[in-house]
């Protein structure tokens, strides 16, 4: 029931390609050989000049279903000037919905998709220096889609503006990165999650060839990818390949808590919809199917693939775990969205109750329900639907409470004092639709990252953008001094101030923030979150 609502959400690759012929195309050598890349010049100058590798494999071509593997050494330069394949999408039908999906989660979409997807993206400041901070991200989509080549995840003004190495990684999600197969090794169903990991240990070898320092790696993500870096945390708890760790809108409990377990039916469906049931080797029949056949099969299905709940990447009781202090001790900044649940709810958008939707995510009577949508007063404007009811149902349920989970778990568990911020500033041109979206899902990675649409841009836009960035890489350059605004038990609100008017940000006491979350406590014991 909780996985419908992340369904709207987040020729051959050749290993030794041929170099650039520009002479002064900036190189740098890893372990596999000589990589070439390009020199840009931002803001038209030669002032600040970044250089860019593009889809450099840290795996080689991932046999389907299996763990990733060390790539082959190339003999001749790699060109790393062009984006490499996207790892296979899931956007689900029905056909109005999957376009939709894809009109938001696929826009800017730099790279075809296909299965030889294990590659990274590399932007290095040209100053001279080899000890730089490192910033790895890892984007979201819900286990069902993403993609490193997004422009807004383009790391130009990053490394430009704040002199940090900014690195984005692919990894498998949907079928192919969580297959759910009873025919695999229990500890081999998580492969994206093996992938991300995969392309740690690649940074850690290799990032000092682009002036990075390995010991100096901040990993970075926004909801799968937020949950994503959480469960690296809870599960490095010696010689972590990071120092610290910011999460942005997505903690374990989405993926150690709020999902079904170790459910394999996803994958029994697909088998007997290609017609592989009745084989003497399923995992052979399903490999031999053609990409594209497959990915179409899973998306008319609309099934979901999940991570498993292995002890390895994914922990029981996620929140427990951390109090228990036996996870890896980094400075951690996390925070979430005003109206995250916005995004997810536009089926919804003209409902005139929410109780029927309550009743169904949380399984409890319509009296129940009708106690928890009390706490959610429905705006005037919305007084003829629920829309703005559920949405922020969702926020808190999903988003706002679980960060809160995080950040007062860590602060309990004596680890290392957390940071928190709360988005709360939206921008008419990254509206979506006819609908306000308000501070929707993933609205703040723009403003993180200075990749916002330069067409309508507002003063506040850019100088919250440069806060923000700012921020994240004061933090990632000395993660115990934290990002420059007050710790535990103290939220930092970007974009608005008390009254809702613009500012760059103040200081609350986190309990506002978290108001609500007295109401959801049952239900993430409930379903294993402790």
């Amino acid at each position: 029931m909780y996985l419908s609502i992340f369904v709207g959400l987040f020729g051959l690759f050749q290993c030794a390609s041929s170099a650039p012929t520009a002479s002064q195309a900036p190189t740098a050598t890893v372990e596999a050989g000589a990589v070439i890349g390009t020199a840009i010049s931002t803001n038209g100058t030669s002032a600040t000049v970044v250089n860019r590798y593009l889809g450099v494999p840290f795996a080689a071509s991932p046999t389907r279903f299996a763990p990733p593997a060390t790539p082959t050494p190339w003999s001749k330069p790699y060109d790393a000037t062009n984006f490499s394949f996207t790892c296979p999408q899931q956007f689900n039908y029905p056909e109005a919905a999957r376009n939709q999906s894809m009109e938001f989660y696929n826009l800017g979409l730099q790279a075809d998709e296909g299965e030889d997807c294990l590659n990274l993206n590399i932007w290095t400041p040209a100053t001279p220096g080899r000890n730089k901070t490192v910033m790895v991200w890892i984007y979201g989509g819900g286990l069902n889609f993403g993609s490193n080549s997004l422009t807004v995840y383009d790391g130009t003004s990053f490394a430009a503006n704040q002199d940090v190495v900014v690195v984005s990684i692919n990894y498998r999600t949907n079928l192919y990165g969580f297959p759910g197969a009873p025919q695999l090794p229990f500890d081999e169903l998580n492969l994206g999650f093996l992938d991300q990991r995969f392309a740690l240990a690649w940074i850690q070898r290799n990032i000092h060839a682009f002036g990075g320092d390995p010991a100096k790696v901040t990993i970075f993500g926004e909801s799968a990818g937020g949950a994503s870096v959480d469960l690296l945390v809870l599960t490095h708890p010696k010689r972590p390949p990071f120092r610290a760790a910011i999460t942005e809108s997505g903690t374990a409990v989405l993926y150690s808590g709020l999902q079904p377990k170790n459910n394999p039916q996803p994958w029994n469906a697909m088998v007997q919809a290609v017609n592989c049931s009745n084989a003497s080797d399923i995992l052979a029949c399903v490999r031999a199917v053609p990409q594209p056949v497959l990915t179409s099969t899973i998306e008319h299905l609309a099934n979901e693939f999940r991570p498993v709940i292995d002890n390895i990447t994914v922990p029981a009781h996620p929140e427990t775990l951390r109090r228990s202090g036996k996870i890896a001790h980094v400075p951690i900044l996390t925070g979430s969205n005003a109206n995250e649940g916005r995004i997810f709810n536009l089926p919804s958008v003209n409902a005139t109750s929410a109780i029927p939707y309550i009743t169904a995510l949380f399984s409890i009577s319509d009296q129940q329900a009708q106690a928890l949508a009390s706490l959610y007063p429905i705006p005037s404007e919305y007084i003829s639907n629920a829309y703005e009811q559920i949405s922020q149902i969702q926020t808190d349920f999903i988003f706002t409470c679980p960060a809160g989970l995080q950040f007062n778990g860590t602060h309990a568990a004596k680890i290392m004092s957390p940071w928190r911020y709360f988005y709360n500033a939206s921008f008419a041109n990254l509206n979506f639709g006819s609908v306000d979206l308000g501070v929707y899902h993933s609205s703040e990675i723009v403003s993180v990252f200075g990749t916002y649409p330069k067409v309508g841009t507002t003063r506040h836009q850019v100088r919250l953008s440069q806060y923000m960035q700012s921020a994240w890489a004061t933090f990632a350059k000395n993660p115990a001094k934290g990002p420059g605004w007050k710790g535990w038990p103290n939220v930092e609100v970007l974009g608005s101030n008390a009254t809702g008017q613009e500012a760059i940000g103040y200081s609350a006491p986190a309990r506002r923030v978290d108001s609500k979350c007295f109401a959801y406590q049952p239900i993430y014991k409930a379903v294993g979150v402790f």
